[in-house]
């Protein structure tokens, strides 16, 4: 889940895509690489005592009943439950020093053995591309998207300042080579009614570019309450979430077959005898 620029409703966005897999029968967890008190993960799952990030030394070796104890539950009201592993701590707790690398927290979820992973990043796209380029680095968005069966999900506001971000981040994605025939692109709507001419324009131009562009039109509860219950949602949220959901299978069904061929896993440790 990557954005251009903030305020996108990424973290929205992955929470229902998390929900429609959920629902969809595979096991979930989302994956907050934001620092603690810049993400809305803790509050959402707050209550639960699960260990959270805080609870998992990276300095040592870690167990499935481990990484899953770590992880919150997110409940809902008319589908699954799924997981997520986020920093759940007090707020004025010393911050964690997260990994940046992907393939970190692509082996941290295959240790928790969940099917789907859908992880939350908050580096803005374009700029790390460019950075990473002028640097003569891999980037995190490139390292992000080339892990296995890995499918971008690029979120913007459906505002003509966010077309023109996600444009942006589609132009610097296609320079570097970046896989935009498996990227699905999100517009997060702000306010009620048709999408301004602007939007509509350019979600026609990047839908010859992407694998799709998806609408997640505006609801009013999530805007007032955020995500902490989804009882309320209107029909047509939940309607652009199981879009979203089919249209990201979609591209790893045509990228790589039906069904995927498993992930690769972590080796597992030698067994080292003390005597």
């Amino acid at each position: 889940m990557i954005a251009a620029t903030g305020g996108s409703g990424r973290s929205t966005v992955a929470d229902l895509l998390a929900g429609h897999l959920a629902a969809a029968g595979a096991s979930t967890v989302v994956l907050d690489t934001a620092p603690r008190l810049s993400s809305p993960w803790p509050s959402w799952t707050a209550g639960q005592y699960a260990g959270g990030l805080g609870a998992l030394p990276p300095d040592r070796p870690l167990t499935r009943s481990q990484v899953q104890r770590a992880a919150a539950l997110r409940p809902g009201a008319d589908r699954p439950g799924w997981q997520v592993l986020t920093d759940g701590r007090d707020w004025h707790s010393p911050p964690l020093a997260l990994p940046h690398a992907p393939a970190a927290w692509l082996q941290l979820a295959a240790i928790g053995g969940w099917q789907c992973v859908v992880a939350d990043t908050p580096h803005p796209v374009a700029h790390d591309i460019l950075e990473s380029r002028c640097a003569g680095r891999t980037g995190r968005t490139r390292a992000w998207c080339e892990l296995p069966y890995a499918v971008p999900v690029l979120c913007a506001s459906a505002t003509a300042s966010g077309i023109q971000a996600l444009q942006q981040a589609v132009m610097a994605m296609h320079a570097d080579g970046m896989p935009l025939q498996r990227t699905v692109a999100v517009l997060v709507g702000q306010a009620d009614g048709r999408l301004p001419a602007a939007v509509r324009a350019g979600a026609t131009m990047l839908s010859a570019r992407t694998a799709a562009v998806v609408h997640l039109p505006h609801d009013p509860h999530i805007r007032a309450h955020g995500l902490r219950t989804v009882s309320r949602l209107r029909p047509r949220t939940r309607h652009a979430a199981a879009l979203l959901g089919q249209e990201v299978l979609a591209a790893a069904g045509a990228s790589w077959g039906t069904p995927l061929p498993d992930a690769p896993r972590p080796a597992p440790l030698a067994v080292v005898s003390h005597s």
